[in-house]
């Protein structure tokens, strides 16, 4: 038996950020935004809160986040929205925006710390208040699925969790609310939203309707995230990058992340760097670290978005798509976690930490090859000064 799970309503297009006002008055009767500085400063909030007083909505604010989500952010903007009654939260920016507010909505009606509900050590019983998200980056996904990942202060691990409960009632994707993105955003964003779908395509919990929407995501990423990261102004690049977050969100929501992911965390826990920049360093090492396991999937994949691929084996189809991973992240001037600056000495004291926490999450467990806890440390080594210019060959 397969189940899908998805917001209730999903509205998208170009200027749909304007129906916040409408979905929140349905929803509620006084609002609470979470978003971020940067969304402050650029105006989105402002806009936000102008479509709530058109709608008659009153509303309060926490624009605290930052790049990075953690449980001081989640009890910061918790306080504020208990304090101020409001039974409708409004997220507004990234997937750390949103991740927080959805711990926030579940926190609101359920007891507890969000560290509690690790594992599923504990269920959310109660229904969180209703949660719209509205997305300003084409890349977590977050809009669309039942997982927030937030940094827990006291022991420096990302924790991941994963409950219908953290579903959003709406989500609104307006690709010009993306159109402000700098260019290394919009590559960091758009490399997650594809290790999203390639993940969820090769994950052991993959069904047939994850494989559509990852897919179809993957598709749209390659043809056009090179587009939108050259030219933030190309609207249909915008527009196709918006979708196909949201749909390789939906796939990896139901189908589960696998190694890239649970290699990253630890990453942005430990250096603070940013969740997509963390993926992408980590994207091409893995999938080479992987490939002997899924070389048919990965072939599909590869002949997907070069059809002349048809004829070869799908060992050097996968390999291709290897190289073409490394070829967009050369374009898209990912770097490595050595170029970003994470100092070696630290990183070398935290690899063995950062392994266990990696394993300890249970993404590596749906990778089609489950690493060991020595694999994951030679992995992240490799993957620290990783030369996106070497050639794959096959084993």
């Amino acid at each position: 038996m397969y189940e899908l799970l998805v917001p209730n309503r999903v509205i998208y297009g170009c200027e749909t950020f304007r129906e916040v006002g409408g979905q929140a008055k349905a929803l509620g009767s006084k609002a609470f935004i979470v978003s971020d500085p940067v969304m402050e400063n650029i105006g989105l909030v402002a806009r936000c809160e102008q479509y709530l007083q058109e709608a008659g909505v009153p509303f309060a604010k926490y624009t605290g986040v930052d790049k990075e989500p953690t449980d001081v952010h989640v009890n910061e903007a918790l306080d504020v929205c208990r304090s101020e009654r409001c039974d409708v939260i409004i997220a507004l920016g990234g997937g750390s925006s949103i991740d927080a507010a959805k711990a926030v909505a579940v926190m609101m009606t359920n007891e507890g710390t969000i560290s509690d509900y690790v594992g599923n050590a504990r269920m959310f019983t109660k229904k969180p208040v209703p949660l719209i998200a509205i997305p300003t980056t084409a890349g977590t996904g977050s809009e669309v699925t039942k997982v927030t990942v937030i940094i827990d202060t006291k022991t420096d691990v990302k924790i991941m969790i994963s409950q219908p409960a953290l579903l959003p009632a709406v989500a609104i994707v307006d690709p010009l609310l993306t159109v402000s993105c700098p260019p290394s955003v919009t590559a960091a964003t758009g490399v997650d939203a594809l290790c999203h779908a390639i993940e969820a395509y090769i994950s052991r919990r993959a069904h047939p309707v994850t494989d559509v929407l990852a897919l179809s995501a993957i598709e749209a990423i390659i043809g056009h995230l090179r587009r939108a990261y050259e030219n933030g102004q190309d609207i249909e690049a915008r527009e196709k990058m918006a979708i196909a977050a949201m749909k390789a969100g939906m796939a990896f929501s139901n189908a589960s992340v696998t190694l890239v992911h649970g290699m990253s965390r630890p990453i942005g826990a430990l250096f603070h760097v940013p969740h997509g920049v963390s993926n992408a360093m980590l994207l091409p090492g893995v999938l080479e670290f992987t490939k002997d396991s899924a070389r048919e999937r990965l072939a599909v994949i590869a002949r997907l978005i070069n059809p002349q691929l048809k004829d070869v084996s799908d060992a050097e189809a996968a390999d291709a798509l290897v190289e073409e991973v490394k070829q967009l992240c050369r374009d898209l001037h990912i770097p490595n976690m050595k170029t970003w600056g994470i100092d070696k000495a630290a990183f070398d004291k935290a690899v063995d930490k950062m392994a266990a926490d990696a394993l300890a999450s249970g993404s590596p467990a749906n990778n089609p090859r489950v690493p060991t806890h020595e694999e994951i440390v030679a992995l992240y080594h490799y993957c620290y000064d990783y030369e996106y210019n070497t050639k794959t060959v096959s084993s």
